[in-house]
């Protein structure tokens, strides 16, 4: 079985969302994938967050946890970083490896067990290609939902290469779920669900839209 066919055997159609149950295997690709760079592309990614000290963050799809350790030093003792992902075996992986102000709770990004306005920061980094088509709207709302109003988003989506040479070597490695136009998945998603879109931004193999929450906003 192909790198590619491991991560991604869910995906025999690109849009039917699915889970990735094989941590190990999927470090291994993302440090292949992003060719040794993947510690500094997300720690820019976190940057472009904005996370503050104290913050209370939710990371949608948080997988085996490696964004969310980043940006855990950063938002500090006072702050707090929870994981959400629906597969058992991310879950269990990242709690094994969770700082002291993180936690993993295993679960959906259409439907997260937490109350409304109970975070400052909600990121999403390659989870929304996952979800079923049908389902994005509605885990975008419920970001929405999750946030305090003047609460920021960060979704951040795979981009293909622009070199040919380079796509067919990271599509062989991905699969046919990472086979688009990131634009396409949230550019319209975002100010559907109610965010105002701050920015729009590229880092290698990443493309990443920073929102926020109006202030004074209910939920939609």
């Amino acid at each position: 079985m192909s790198l590619g066919k491991l991560l991604h055997h869910h995906d025999e159609h690109p849009d039917a969302g699915g889970t990735i149950d094989r941590p190990r295997a999927y470090e291994i690709s993302a440090s292949i994938g992003f060719l040794g760079g993947r510690r500094a592309v997300f720690t820019r990614l976190a940057a472009a967050a904005r996370p503050r000290p104290g913050d209370r963050v939710l990371d949608v799809g948080c997988g085996t946890g490696y964004l969310s350790r980043i940006l855990s030093p950063v938002v500090g003792p006072r702050g707090h970083v929870t994981g959400l992902d629906p597969s058992p075996a991310m879950i269990e992986y990242a709690a094994r490896r969770a700082p002291a102000n993180c936690a993993y709770v295993q679960g959906e990004g259409q439907s997260p067990p937490f109350p409304d306005a109970s975070f400052d920061l909600v990121i999403s980094s390659l989870a929304v290609h996952h979800m079923p088509a049908e389902a994005r709207p509605e885990a975008l709302r419920q970001m929405f939902r999750v946030l305090r109003p003047g609460g920021r988003l960060l979704i951040a989506e795979f981009r293909p290469p622009t070199v040919r040479a380079a796509r067919r070597v990271v599509g062989a490695l991905a699969g046919p779920a990472m086979r688009h136009d990131p634009r396409d998945l949230i550019s319209a998603l975002i100010p559907g669900a109610g965010f105002t879109v701050e920015s729009e931004g590229e880092l290698p193999l990443l493309y990443y839209v920073r929102a926020t929450r109006p202030a004074g906003t209910g939920t939609v």
